[in-house]
């Protein structure tokens, strides 16, 4: 048990938001440093990232295993900054609130909220951006971080639609020939070409379903819905309200553009007795290839986060 106990400390001491050095958390749990390794590598196994930084460790917020617990009250990274602007603009000296905004910087990348100079970099990329959209400039997106490969890298685009309140930038890429969301919370510094775009003719929207999926191609599906799926959808998805008609007094019509299969797929599995899909032919492959363990993809995806 005194070992349970000490991983479970363990977590508390990396999450409270201070830097601990291996030899603070040996002091703090009165083990020795071999047995700290034991612990880590303990947490790493079920589902933690352990993170170092110079000497000091900590817990990714993002781990695995904090999102599984945290999925039904978890705060989006959007709701997250509103709650922390709401709290910013209350009474500074209640300690409720300065508790508060503890908790949700810890627990959250808010670093545009809590660090002056990560805040200025991000106006200053901003601004760039925005004359750069609307001069029709070419830009280069120095230093861009991508966490799929752990690299940093130019990227040269044509900036032409800001996303998610200015926190996403869409942009035509030069070397892939694609249109990618770039996330400016990424982004080491903006340089404005004197160049004047060549490919807007290929720059196209990105769209966001009721799901969440994004894409550039959406897939019109029709459903009719009993009324145990039909409540279900309404309760779960309050923005659906519009996409039903009315078929008869137990069954109504579903019909809306998604971006992605998983979305709505997920939901008609769920409750696969009380729906029975109409169109399109490629959502009734997606749920018959689920149903049956089919390894079958989705038509759909979600709009490519540049990486």
């Amino acid at each position: 048990m005194k070992k349970l106990g000490n991983e479970l400390s363990l977590i508390l001491l990396m999450t409270d938001g201070t830097d601990y050095t291996a030899q603070d958390l040996c002091k703090h749990l009165n083990c020795t440093r071999r047995n700290l390794y034991y612990y880590l590598q303990f947490l790493r196994d079920y589902g933690f990232k352990v993170l170092r930084n110079g000497n000091c460790y900590r817990l990714d917020p993002n781990s695995p295993f904090f999102q599984r617990i945290a999925s039904s009250v978890n705060f989006t990274a959007t709701e997250a900054a509103l709650l922390f602007q709401l709290a910013d603009g209350a009474d500074a000296k209640n300690p409720t609130v300065a508790s508060i905004k503890r908790k949700l910087a810890c627990a959250y990348d808010l670093r545009c909220f809590t660090d002056s100079r990560y805040r200025k970099k991000q106006l200053r990329n901003l601004d760039d951006l925005t004359t750069a959209i609307n001069n029709r400039r070419v830009v280069c997106l120095h230093r861009y971080s991508s966490p799929h490969s752990h690299s940093f890298s130019d990227r040269v685009v044509e900036p032409f639609l800001f996303l998610n309140d200015h926190q996403d930038v869409r942009c035509y890429e030069f070397a892939s020939g694609m249109n990618k969301t770039f996330k400016l919370a990424r982004i080491g510094k903006v340089e404005i070409y004197d160049a004047p775009w060549i490919h807007a003719d290929l720059h196209k929207r990105v769209f966001t379903d009721m799901f969440g999926f994004s894409g550039e191609q959406s897939y019109r599906v029709r459903l009719r819905m009993g009324q145990l799926s039909y409540n279900l959808m309404l309760e779960e998805y309050p923005i659906s309200s519009g996409f039903f008609t009315p078929e008869d007094e137990h069954h109504w019509l579903f019909e809306a553009d998604m971006m992605s299969y998983l979305g709505i797929g997920r939901f008609i599995l769920g409750l696969y007795d009380d729906i029975e899909v109409l169109g399109d032919e490629g959502l009734r492959r997606y749920v018959e290839g689920k149903k049956g363990a089919s390894p079958n993809p989705s038509k759909g995806g979600e709009s490519e986060i540049a990486g």
